[in-house]
């Protein structure tokens, strides 16, 4: 193709600037739709940065917004309580070292989001959160003995609750929950624990048998007593009547008489032995 001949045809230059208006309005459209709405999830709030006023102080709920592209832009926070766990290594008043964890669940008052976000940031967990609990393990733990963080545990995690919450409200951050997941001691500590627990077992053991001794020995002068009565009351009854030793000895002799009867074996033996001569008894 010879394209020396060929003719371009002139296009005019009011046709050039309505073209290039239009594609600017519609560049200009298209990048409105697309950075000029923004939307907020369900459990979420959002703020505004403008470039020119700085951090607006509306803070805005769930829903579709519209900002002014690039002169604005939106900073979206969860306002929904999240756990964070937290451990911490603390000394007890005793001296103990003690590594204790915590769970707790914290979130971002709504209504102070732009304060929080001047003056924290959107990391607000990391930058001071963890250094409260920190500090609050350290100092609660302080105040008790090693034996009375196990005792005393609901008490101890509702005084790191209360202090918790009072710190973190000066920060705009609500506390929602705090628990001492672990509790961790030295193994000096829980060896003690264990000879404790050992010594007191025996002292138990050792009072047992010292019970028993002197249930035995109670038992021993009753028994002593009893059968002493008992002659007692057989001399006395000897004494006064003889005929006492013949009727015992007629007791004895049909219990003997009993017991043979109702045996498989053959007994002979002398009838002095074993009671039966009755009939030789005096019985006047």
């Amino acid at each position: 193709m010879n394209f020396k001949n060929m003719k371009v045809p002139k296009v005019p230059v009011r046709g050039i600037g309505t073209l290039l208006t239009v594609g600017v309005i519609g560049g200009l459209g298209v990048y409105g739709l697309n950075n000029g709405l923004y939307n907020v999830e369900g459990g979420s709030r959002a703020i505004v940065f403008n470039r020119i006023t700085g951090v607006k102080d509306k803070v805005y709920p769930e829903g579709t917004h519209l900002i002014i592209p690039w002169f604005e832009r939106p900073i979206i926070y969860d306002v929904r309580a999240r756990p964070h766990f937290v451990d911490s290594i603390a000394g007890s008043r005793d001296l103990q070292m003690v590594k204790i964890g915590l769970r707790v669940l914290v979130r971002p008052v709504p209504d102070q989001l732009p304060t929080i976000y001047r003056t924290l940031g959107v990391d607000y967990v990391d930058r001071i959160m963890k250094s409260i609990i920190h500090e609050t393990l350290k100092a609660v733990v302080a105040q008790y003995n090693a034996s009375q963080l196990i005792t005393q545990r609901e008490t101890v995690s509702r005084e790191i609750r209360k202090i918790l919450t009072e710190r973190a409200a000066k920060f705009n951050i609500a506390m929602d929950d705090v628990s001492i997941t672990s509790l961790t001691f030295g193994k000096e500590f829980m060896i003690a624990i264990e000879a404790k627990q050992v010594a007191a077992q025996e002292a138990e053991r050792a009072k047992y048998v010292v019970e028993k001794a002197e249930q035995d020995k109670k038992s021993a002068i009753i028994r002593a007593e009893g059968e002493a009565k008992s002659a007692q009351l057989i001399g006395e009854a000897t004494a006064k009547n003889p005929a006492f030793v013949t009727l015992r000895k007629i007791e004895a002799g049909r219990e003997i008489a009993q017991i043979i009867s109702n045996s498989d074996n053959k007994v002979y033996l002398n009838s002095d032995s074993l009671l039966l001569n009755l009939q030789e008894l005096n019985l006047s």
